[in-house]
C-alpha cells in the first residue's frame, strides 16, 4: 500500500501510482514538466487544500489493484522506450491525422457561433506539427542515443546525449503549455450544452490527447531522462 505525504513530489506520486495522473489532470496540477515539487506546493499553486488533495491521492493509491500489471516506471530503459513507442508514438501517428478534419470542420462550421473553436484549431495544428516532429526525432535520433548510452555510458556518449535531453524537455514544456491553454479555453473539455456530435467528438478526443500526452511526457521527463541523468 502506498501512503504519500505532503512532501512527496507530484512526479514521484504519479511514477508510483500512475492512476493518480487522472486526479492531477482534473485538479489541473502539472505532473510532467512541473512535477518535481512537493504535493503541498503544487496544491497551493492551484489554490487547493493540500490536505484534502493528499486524502484523494491516498484513496487512489489504496484502490490500486494488488494484481496490477507491471508499471512502466519499473521497466528497464530499453523496455520503457519500446513501451513509449508502442503506446504513445504509434497513437500520435494514427490519431492526429484522423482528428484533423474534424477540428477543421468544427472551426469552419461553428467558428462564428463559438469563436473559441478557432483557437482550438490553431492549437491543435501547432500540437500536431510539434508532436509529429518531436516523436520522429525521438525515434530516429534520441532513443538510439539513450539506448547506446545505457549500454556504454562513456564520457563521449554522455556528452552526445545531454543536449538532446535538454531540448526534448523544452519541447515537452511547450507542448504542455498548449495543452493547458486548450483545457482553459474549452472549459475543462466541457462542450456547450447544445453542441453537435462533431463538436462533442472533437472535445472528447482532445481530452484523451491531453491525458496521453501528459502521461507520455511524464514517463520521459521523470523516469527515462531522470535515470539517464543519474548515470550522467
Amino acid at each position: 500500500m502506498n501512503q504519500f505525504t505532503l512532501d512527496t513530489t507530484v512526479a514521484d506520486i504519479v511514477r508510483d501510482v500512475p492512476q493518480t495522473g487522472d486526479l492531477f489532470r482534473n485538479l489541473r496540477i502539472d505532473f510532467c514538466c512541473g512535477g518535481k515539487i512537493p504535493l503541498s506546493e503544487a496544491a497551493a499553486g492551484r489554490g487547493l487544500d493540500a490536505e484534502a488533495v493528499l486524502v484523494q491521492v491516498n484513496e487512489v493509491a489504496d484502490k490500486q489493484s494488488a494484481h496490477e500489471q507491471k508499471k512502466p516506471s519499473s521497466f528497464e530503459p530499453a523496455e520503457l522506450i519500446l513501451h513509449i513507442q508502442d503506446k504513445y508514438h504509434s497513437k500520435i501517428r494514427e490519431e492526429l491525422p484522423l482528428l484533423a478534419p474534424y477540428v477543421t470542420k468544427l472551426a469552419r462550421v461553428h467558428g462564428e457561433r463559438y469563436p473559441y473553436v478557432n483557437r482550438v484549431r490553431e492549437i491543435y495544428l501547432a500540437l500536431k506539427s510539434e508532436l509529429t516532429d518531436h516523436t520522429e526525432d525521438e525515434d530516429n535520433n534520441v532513443f538510439p542515443l539513450i539506448n547506446n548510452f545505457f549500454a556504454n555510458p562513456t564520457e563521449e556518449n554522455r556528452e552526445a546525449l545531454k543536449p538532446h535531453l535538454e531540448e526534448l524537455e523544452s519541447e515537452h514544456e511547450a507542448a504542455g503549455d498548449l495543452l493547458k491553454e486548450l483545457r482553459t479555453i474549452t472549459n475543462g473539455f466541457q462542450p456547450p450544452e447544445d453542441a453537435c456530435g462533431t463538436h462533442r467528438l472533437v472535445i472528447a478526443r482532445l481530452q484523451e490527447l491531453e491525458g496521453d500526452t501528459f502521461e507520455h511526457i511524464h514517463l520521459e521527463n521523470n523516469v527515462l531522462f531522470e535515470r539517464a541523468r543519474q548515470v550522467i
